[in-house]
């Protein structure tokens, strides 16, 4: 009986295939005819309880098949849910319900599609498909389509769980802590980023200065932040107070100890080179230096910017950056205010 089965099986995949080949004649009717005779054939073989384990899963993946060729996802959808609910146990139910999953997704219900991907990853074994890991897909999918910060986190750790090493592990530890900031657990979020930092070569799209920004934050929740003032007019009377002292200690104790730059306007802030341990006392040797009596016009609530001049090197004309610290973390120093850099020459336009 088994034989008999699996010959029927081979001429069934056979016919089929050459009906769906795809060419314009076999879309005609005829073709569409012979598609239905040969599928039928292959709904009995299904019924036959000599059929079992991959001679059953080759009879139900030829029925699937047909039907993501014609796209006909409104018959493939129940054919391969009701395969499942017969039988919970079968090996490949997450092939099938993948299967599912990816046709909702052609469908355009990207919703009911994530329904499924979850309850594979939760309720189903992994296997393999094409040399990936069916689990690692589903998750991947998960990040892409979960509009919730805290469900992106559980997907986010179960793939640095299980597929370490299969996976970005740098990439995956600096968005796992993006996501704990959008939630405002800081303390997963810094504990997240100091995993990160290992990984610095990991290139994460859309967040070109990764490595700055995990390793100022850490730098900076670790600091005694002692720089900081509630005022802005309050620093920026200090600082003014300091210059016209010509006093380059004390403009060492006001400026920003954690992230300080120093760079001409052209520069970014993720160059290298921008962030500086900075030697006042090398710039006002012998010479006076200036400050306008108010912030340049193009500050705002957030950043601020005083223009100063009279330094001895190549570049006379400083612009002294000040802005508002932005640490949800510590609600004390949250709203501050530091003197975090300069920019050399005049303020661009």
């Amino acid at each position: 009986m088994l034989h008999r089965s699996a010959a029927a099986l081979c001429a069934a995949v056979l016919l089929l295939s050459t009906a769906c080949s795809g060419s314009r004649t076999d879309r005609s009717a005829a073709g569409r005819t012979a598609m239905e005779r040969e599928l039928s054939e292959l709904f009995t073989l299904l019924g036959d309880p000599g059929i079992k384990g991959e001679e059953r899963f080759a009879v139900v993946q030829t029925i699937a098949d047909a039907y993501l060729r014609t796209r006909d996802y409104g018959r493939l959808v129940p054919f391969l849910t009701g395969v499942v609910e017969r039988d919970a146990s079968d090996p490949y139910a997450t092939h099938y319900l993948f299967t599912v999953a990816y046709a909702y997704l052609q469908s355009g219900a990207p919703e009911v599609a994530s329904l499924y991907f979850d309850r594979i990853v939760k309720n189903h074994p992994d296997l393999i498909l094409k040399g990936e890991s069916i689990h690692k897909i589903c998750l991947e999918r998960l990040l892409e389509l979960s509009p919730s910060p805290v469900r992106r986190i559980d997907y986010r750790r179960e793939l640095i769980a299980r597929f370490p090493d299969s996976i970005d592990l740098g990439a995956a530890w600096f968005l796992l802590g993006k996501e704990y900031e959008r939630i405002g657990d800081w303390d997963a979020a810094l504990a997240a980023y100091q995993k990160y930092l290992p990984h610095f070569g990991s290139s994460i799209p859309g967040y070109p200065d990764a490595f700055q920004y995990a390793r100022t934050l850490i730098e900076f929740a670790n600091s005694p932040k002692d720089w900081t003032y509630e005022s802005l007019d309050d620093l920026v009377g200090r600082v003014q107070t300091a210059l016209a002292q010509g006093s380059p200690r004390t403009l060492q104790r006001l400026r920003a100890k954690v992230g300080f730059f120093a760079m001409s306007w052209q520069q970014d802030q993720t160059e290298g080179n921008s962030q500086v341990l900075f030697d006042f006392s090398e710039f006002m040797s012998g010479s006076r230096i200036f400050s306008a009596p108010t912030l340049d016009p193009g500050s705002n609530a957030r950043e601020a910017f005083l223009r100063t001049w009279g330094w001895s090197e190549r570049i006379a004309t400083w612009y002294l950056y000040f802005r508002k610290i932005n640490f949800p973390s510590d609600p004390e120093i949250h709203g501050r205010w530091e003197w975090a850099g300069i920019y050399f020459g005049e303020k661009l336009n």
